[in-house]
């Protein structure tokens, strides 16, 4: 098990979809104390909370954008605004459909905060790959199969698999994801 990284994002930005939230929703990219425990220079607010409870991500750049559309967000992989739409989103919600994706190590809410959105959970490159195979396939998920079918030496058939989907997303959310995942133009500010 390793951690995804950015990967996990658009699984974030699904049930956010799922929820209402649009690619034109705008978020504010700006350096955001996320603690309650905290002050907004990741100080703590009282004697005996230590530091390590403050949590201020930044961007993988180190630069802040100011509003940023959904769209934005997710093309140019902000870390600052996927966090706060996990937060909009809710971490049950996240993980209810991470799960769904068939990404079966990330099993319990307690053990993430909002670092989960940046890849704060473990999962197994199988596992990732065939959840991504739910925004190919328009929202199905097929649990993945390594013995499609055994034959005996006479060629016949003593067992086969029965390949069971699942909707876990509507087709229209997995075409947003597709459509912001390979929109040149708004990956452009970052990637050039």
């Amino acid at each position: 098990q390793r951690q995804p990284g950015s990967s996990f994002k658009p699984i974030v930005y699904s049930a956010a979809f799922k929820l209402g939230y649009t690619p034109e929703t705008v978020l504010f990219d700006v350096q955001t104390q996320f603690s309650s425990l905290c002050d907004a220079d990741a100080n703590p607010l009282r004697s005996g909370v230590d530091s390590s409870v403050c949590y201020m991500p930044d961007n993988y750049d180190g630069l802040f954008r100011g509003p940023v559309t959904l769209r934005e967000a997710l093309a140019q992989s902000l870390n600052v605004p996927a966090v706060k739409l996990l937060y909009l989103t809710g971490i049950p919600n996240a993980i209810a459909l991470a799960q769904a994706m068939g990404l079966s190590t990330i099993n319990d809410p307690s053990r993430y905060g909002l670092s989960l959105v940046l890849g704060g959970g473990e999962v197994t490159l199988l596992e990732l790959t065939n959840a991504y195979g739910v925004f190919a396939d328009n929202g199905l998920y097929h649990k993945q199969q390594g013995i499609l079918e055994i034959r005996d030496r006479d060629d016949s058939v003593l067992q086969k698999f029965n390949p069971v989907e699942n909707e876990v997303l509507p087709e229209s959310v997995t075409t947003l994801i597709s459509s912001i995942l390979t929109d040149n133009v708004a990956r452009t500010p970052s990637y050039g």
